[in-house]
């Protein structure tokens, strides 16, 4: 079979070269490119604004695929998560998170992890690889797709890459990623919406301040660096005091705060003295701190903290002044909370939820 471009890969402007390249005018890509992102076409069937010559023109030079979803779960709350198995047969995961008016979608980034961070399954998959952009861009249409089949209402509003792996690592691709997802042309996402979670890369920070600033939650997890020494292996590298001049340089989408990941683990970073360690660090600087309380797993030698624990934390910084949400955790039961998705084997595949496969028929009818 000869070769055919993956069209997911490409910006708007690339397309269109694309296009132009076989003799067509560049408008043409801008249909395409607009059927690919708010229309997540599966095909070029779909394409109804294009004649059918070219459609099937355009079959043989470009490819649309989408990775396989070979699992699909939901809990009580209508948290989904999806397995997708990549060409090489690497299964990553990503998860739909309903919000009162909107969903929200936790995207994988990487086959794996290389940051081994002490409280996260992810890390303990080991890592293989990075993912492509349209490989990234594949959990966006898949769950879009999704939504669209089961006629839900709600919008897919915010992605947030937070799934497995570090953003920053794949820093090339997770750009031009961005840049696709935020062009108003196609998804139209706002960029306030778009939210980069990072262990702290302090110089694929400073490159991302410069080439696209957008939301971002900064990994923190302990108020000082012998203890987050401990707990992430990466602050070997980078202290404390590095990632808060990141904190006062990083701009700011709108106004907005940067986001403090701090995850609650129970003995561990959990103490009043470790939030008023927190206090002294963040004070005066425009955070949200976002407190996780810890999912336990048993491949994981941590345990979560007694509700008393986590509310004490909490309202101590409050009574600081501080902005402190805590995160309700969703996904525990099927195993899409926070730190807890991971590369998995065929193997190891659920029974999959049927409403998908009903829905995953009636988008083989457009082929």
């Amino acid at each position: 079979m000869s070769f055919r471009t993956k069209l997911r890969e490409h910006t708007l402007e690339e397309i269109r070269d694309l296009l132009t390249s076989l003799g067509e005018p560049s408008y043409r890509g801008d249909q395409i490119y607009q059927w690919l992102t708010r229309k997540v076409a599966l095909s070029f069937m779909e394409m109804t604004d294009i004649p059918k010559s070219l459609r099937l023109k355009l079959e043989d030079h470009f490819d649309l695929s989408l990775p396989s979803v070979v699992d699909l779960q939901s809990d009580d709350e209508g948290t989904t998560k999806f397995a997708v198995r990549l060409e090489d047969g690497e299964i990553i995961e990503s998860v739909l998170i309903p919000e009162r008016d909107h969903y929200t979608l936790c995207v994988s980034t990487q086959v794996g992890c290389a940051f081994g961070c002490k409280f996260c399954l992810t890390g303990k998959s080991g890592f293989k690889r990075d993912l492509s952009v349209g490989e990234i861009l594949a959990q966006v249409v898949i769950a879009k797709r999704f939504l669209k089949l089961k006629g839900e209402s709600l919008p897919l509003r915010n992605i947030v890459f937070m799934g497995m792996g570090e953003p920053l690592a794949n820093y090339k691709n997770l750009v031009k990623v961005l840049k696709i997802l935020e062009d108003k042309r196609g998804f139209n996402f706002s960029r306030k919406r778009l939210t980069v979670s990072t262990v702290g890369l302090v110089r694929e920070l400073r490159a991302l301040a410069k080439e696209f600033p957008t939301a971002l939650a900064l990994s923190l997890h302990a108020p000082n660096d012998e203890l987050r020494r401990q707990l992430m292996p990466i602050a070997k590298k980078y202290s404390l005091s590095e990632l808060i001049e990141i904190i006062k340089t990083f701009p700011r989408v709108k106004k907005g705060r940067i986001t403090i990941e701090y995850l609650l683990i129970k003995d561990v970073n959990d103490s009043l003295r470790e939030a008023e360690e927190l206090y002294r660090l963040l004070r005066g600087l425009p955070v949200k701190i976002n407190l996780i309380p810890f999912n336990p797993h048993p491949d994981i030698p941590f345990e979560r903290p007694s509700e008393e624990i986590i509310y004490n934390f909490q309202r101590y910084l409050l009574s600081k002044g501080m902005l402190t949400t805590l995160r309700k955790s969703k996904g525990v039961k099927i195993s899409a909370g926070c730190g807890q998705l991971r590369r998995r084997l065929e193997g190891e595949l659920l029974t999959p939820n049927p409403i998908y496969f009903e829905a995953t028929l009636r988008a083989e009818a457009f082929s």
